[in-house]
């Protein structure tokens, strides 16, 4: 008697669908749905006002409630999505393993922690001419506890889909040039809609400030791709390199240049995201920090 083993379940067509196109369905679900959990608060009081609703403040900000779920249900999302689909549980294992991946230099962290917050005092003090101000002690002690919480919350919301899982699909594909100005593109893109929001200084917002946002987005994802590159796709790292950003301007910026207003930091983004791209694409001739490939050799 022969005992034949059971056959193996057929795939279905759309995790048939996603395998074959892996990155256009990371980026339809990125966007998708974030922008649909996104729609209640556009709608909102806090947006557009055509729902009679207001988001409740946590920590003097609708952001939490308002913006989070949507972050979240978007690009990390979409990433554990796609990467099942394709690699089952030994890609989500590999995926935990470089999302942990903690052992890189401490003079990447030191760059990470000092070198963010020096580039946008540099770019500040230019715009406002004159020295920065000491911010006080209270903020001093506030900033490693903020950036640890944007480390939870805008990190990892945003990094494990653009970065972990678009970047090396994209610069396989199209090199680290093209890749690191489609991804900026739509990383800056995905991020459209809550301009219409209290988020964006919404809902009648200057067109000049999506287009500037749009412009630092794809500026700063060159530094991104560098650090990734460079780090050997470490995502702790890229991470706070990141949310480094958000916590230098939503914690000391205010108190170090007083004269200055939402706009100037805007400005002052703008002007060091694309300072440091265009020294990193001058000194690395635009490989981004990634490894020059072996050339082929012929096997005897």
């Amino acid at each position: 008697m022969t005992i034949t083993s059971p056959p193996k379940p057929l795939d279905s067509p759309l995790r048939d669908g996603i395998r074959r196109r892996p990155l256009t369905w990371f980026f339809t679900l990125a966007m998708g749905l974030s922008w649909l959990a996104w729609t209640p608060y556009i709608l909102s009081e806090n947006g557009l006002g055509i729902w009679h609703y207001a988001y409740p403040r946590i920590g003097g900000t609708t952001q939490l409630l308002g913006v989070l779920p949507g972050a979240y249900l978007g690009p990390i999302a979409s990433a554990l999505i796609v990467t099942a689909a394709t690699e089952g549980r030994a890609g989500l294992r590999a995926w935990r393993g470089r999302m942990t991946k903690l052992r890189v230099s401490w003079r990447w962290y030191l760059l990470a922690l000092v070198s963010v917050p020096a580039a946008l005092t540099l770019a500040s003090a230019a715009l406002a001419e004159r020295t920065p101000v000491l911010p006080p002690v209270a903020v001093l002690a506030a900033y490693l506890p903020g950036l640890i919480l944007q480390m939870v919350t805008t990190g990892l919301a945003e990094e494990p889909g653009w970065r972990e899982f678009a970047m090396p699909h994209m610069q396989r594909r199209y090199g680290p040039l093209g890749a690191t100005l489609a991804v900026g593109v739509l990383w800056g893109s995905w991020h459209l809609p809550l301009f219409l929001t209290e988020w964006g200084g919404g809902p009648h917002v200057d067109p000049v400030r999506p287009l500037e946002f749009l412009a630092t987005t794809l500026a700063f994802n060159f530094v991104m791709t560098w650090v990734f590159n460079r780090s050997a796709e470490s995502m702790p790292l890229a991470m706070l390199v990141h949310v480094s950003v958000n916590n230098f301007l939503s914690l000391a910026w205010s108190d170090m240049f007083p004269s200055l207003g939402i706009e100037d930091a805007a400005h002052a983004l703008l002007l060091a995201s694309t300072t440091a791209a265009l020294i990193i694409l001058a000194a690395t001739r635009g490989r981004l920090g990634l490894p020059a490939r072996p050339s082929g050799k012929l096997s005897s």
